[in-house]
């Protein structure tokens, strides 16, 4: 009798096993199907009935739906029943960066690491804990053992080169670029990031011949990418090959005509940065092109320590002036709360150097105002 028992109790046990696995198999049959409603419809409200394996599976279907709280719940639940399983660890360290419980995250992480060292996936997470927390030391040793691990996925590579471009540390950046560049899915927009800041760095550094090929390349993958036009156009405004830039800029008037432009784009853009004394001059051009009132047309500002802008020069289209037969624009200034009228004057055909030369003069005090007034 007692055999008999024992037998039964196996023969259910075995049943209840059987029927266990059922489960989990076909919650990570819907899964793998992204059917995540389907998961949360059918199992959600009886998630203490299942497996280990199963409660992960739930949980995921809640992480992939944004409800933190019932993922967390789910992945606790998981770990109760199987605390030697790194993936509900990992989720759930996952769900607290995106809470910003970045301590707890970390925690979890370690926890994930400590069970599989292998997998990169966790020393990235570990590293997004680190960064967020604001420690860069920590999150580079993360991100670099991720990045010494196989498969490895985007992210710590462009993060690499983000830290160290955080730290103002630009070879250690533009190093760090070039290496994401070679590892990166090149259809990834973390491809298109670190072309655009090889091309920037490059720029920085001078070697325009190397930012050249980078910033034409993004646009070949991206040609959308707007601030890549305006960035060909200063390389080729510094070499001095305005032909090269006009269809750039041309790009850039048609999307302004199409209402394709944002943010600082919308109304202008910089076709040209160079130094004098020591400071950094920033020319812009605004897509205005008529108008029955004065406007800007070309800005050059002067900026300062911490990006303040001391001083600006700029043509002015001037009504009057063209109503006289005269030029359309007028080279004025803006310093403080004075406004400077030069008696220097250009039409839409000038030729940039001669405008270059002309606004140097004024910030240099070579050419002195025919005008001014003061703004109450």
């Amino acid at each position: 009798m007692k055999h008999l028992l024992a037998t039964i109790i196996l023969f259910l046990f075995s049943l209840s096993i059987f029927a266990q696995d059922n489960v989990t198999a076909e919650l990570k049959a819907l899964t793998d199907s992204n059917k995540y409603d389907k998961i949360i419809e059918r199992y959600g409200s009886k998630a203490n009935n299942y497996s280990a394996k199963s409660l992960y599976y739930i949980g995921m279907a809640y992480y992939m739906k944004e409800d933190d709280a019932n993922c967390l719940k789910l992945m606790n639940l998981s770990l109760a029943k199987d605390a030697t399983d790194p993936a509900p660890y990992y989720i759930k360290a996952s769900t607290l960066n995106y809470m910003q419980k970045y301590p707890e995250a970390v925690t979890n992480f370690r926890l994930a690491i400590k069970l599989k060292t292998t997998d990169a996936v966790f020393y990235s997470g570990l590293g997004d804990s680190y960064y967020n927390l604001e420690k860069p030391d920590s999150a580079l040793l993360a991100y670099k053992t991720a990045t010494g691990l196989t498969p490895c996925p985007d992210r710590p590579y462009s993060m690499i080169a983000q830290i160290y471009s955080d730290q103002k540390k630009v070879d250690k950046a533009l190093e760090a670029f070039y290496i994401a560049k070679q590892k990166i899915n090149k259809r990834s927009s973390s491809y298109t990031n670190a072309l655009f800041n090889i091309g920037l760095f490059e720029a920085q550094n001078g070697n325009y011949d190397k930012a050249e090929p980078a910033y034409l390349e993004l646009l070949t993958l991206d040609p959308n990418d707007y601030h890549s036009y305006a960035k060909l156009i200063q390389i080729y405004y510094h070499q001095k090959d305005y032909a090269k830039a006009k269809p750039y800029r041309d790009k850039l008037y048609e999307a302004h005509k199409n209402g394709l432009l944002k943010d600082n784009m919308k109304d202008m853009f910089c076709f040209d940065q160079f130094k004098w004394n020591g400071k950094l001059i920033q020319a812009f051009e605004r897509y205005e092109d008529t108008s029955t009132d004065v406007f800007n047309k070309h800005l050059f500002y002067v900026v300062g320590e911490g990006n303040n802008i001391e001083d600006r020069v700029q043509t002015e289209y001037s009504p009057i002036s063209v109503e006289l037969g005269s030029t359309k624009y007028l080279l004025c200034r803006t310093k403080g709360d004075t406004h400077f009228t030069y008696n220097i004057g250009f039409n839409d055909n000038f030729k940039y150097e001669d405008l270059k030369k002309s606004v140097l003069d004024i910030l240099d005090g070579k050419v002195k105002p025919g005008a001014s007034s003061t703004r109450n």
